[in-house]
């Protein structure tokens, strides 16, 4: 097992540092943080402007290759530069990593959690009344846009607020301001959570129902059941376990993915996270912040990967032996 997951490992790490380099020479080229000053009033002088940009490793006068070996060099040593105004890249995208982690992960974790179970549910009562129910419901949830989702969620949870006369969810914001506490913070997480966590949930369950299905019928369960095993326990034994490998690793690179990729819910709620600052980077010809997000994904990628091929050999016996 060793030698298959470090194998898989050299392999991730040449492709983060290729996707890393392409996203900052595709933010070098395409975005202009000259233009930010342009729009200044007085106009300050062309040199002055050079120097600016240089001392931020930002001046498209200079070689993109040198720039690049710049970026890449402080890169390597955890140091993604400054932004075209002269603000800490790592400071911003520190706090900010963190906001999208807890949303992600809470949301994630739930819906795969409640998706897996509601999928097996549905595949061993195929075509029965939960079965129906549950494809009912997962097709009514992912034909509703996020956008639309969330808003629905809000307006249920200001409805509810009024009539209880408490606030009991808030909706705008990671934390209320002046207020340090974990049961406010989780106040503010349930909306966008609920919101991340339903789309997953129904995506997950028709994964399962589908891969669960396609062995409930195989040779070795219907060997297990042979040899004295109860029908609980030959599916919860054997085929879920076989079923839940292709499951685990979606479910591994959901989370890398999300980690980007949650801009709508973030936008929504006021959550100041990753996917947010890259939309408004890319405004804002940002080209550092952009990659240095841009090299975030893909080393969470990276990790999503090695949980994928690490949670493949805990259910897979044959990987384990390579």
């Amino acid at each position: 097992m060793a030698g298959f997951l470090a194998r898989r490992l050299i392999g991730y790490v040449v492709l983060v540092a290729v996707a890393a380099s392409v996203a900052y020479l595709l933010a070098a080229v395409a975005l202009n943080p000259r233009a930010n000053y342009a729009e200044r009033t007085p106009r300050p002088p062309e040199s002055a402007v050079d120097a600016q940009l240089a001392a931020y490793n930002l001046n498209d006068k200079e070689p993109l290759a040198s720039r690049f070996a710049t970026w890449a060099g402080g890169a390597l040593r955890g140091d993604f530069g400054r932004t075209w105004n002269g603000a800490s890249v790592n400071d911003d995208l520190g706090r900010r990593a963190g906001v999208t982690l807890r949303l992600v992960a809470a949301g994630l974790l739930l819906g795969a959690v409640a998706g897996i179970a509601v999928g097996a549910c549905a595949a061993v009562g195929q075509y029965g009344w939960f079965d129906r129910l549950s494809t009912l419901a997962s097709f009514g949830v992912l034909a509703v846009p996020t956008v639309v989702l969330a808003n629905v969620l809000i307006i249920g949870a200001v409805w509810l607020n009024d009539l209880t006369g408490m606030k009991i969810f808030l909706v705008s914001g990671e934390a209320t301001p002046g207020v340090d506490s974990v049961l406010d913070r989780l106040r503010h997480l349930v909306l966008p959570t609920l919101t991340l966590a339903l789309g997953m949930a129904a995506v997950f369950s028709r994964y399962q129902r589908n891969m669960l299905l396609d062995v409930l019928g195989a040779d070795f369960v219907r060997t297990a059941r042979a040899k004295g095993l109860t029908r609980r326990a030959a599916y919860g034994r054997h085929a879920l376990r076989v079923a839940l490998i292709p499951v685990a690793t979606y479910f591994a690179f959901t989370f890398g993915a999300l980690l980007v990729g949650t801009t709508v819910t973030e936008t929504i709620f006021g959550w100041y996270g990753l996917g947010q600052q890259l939309v408004a980077s890319i405004r804002a010809n940002d080209v550092n912040t952009v990659a240095a997000i841009s090299c975030l994904a893909a080393v969470a990628l990276l990790v999503a990967a090695v949980a994928a091929d690490v949670l493949h050999a805990v259910l897979d016996p044959r990987v384990r032996a390579t």
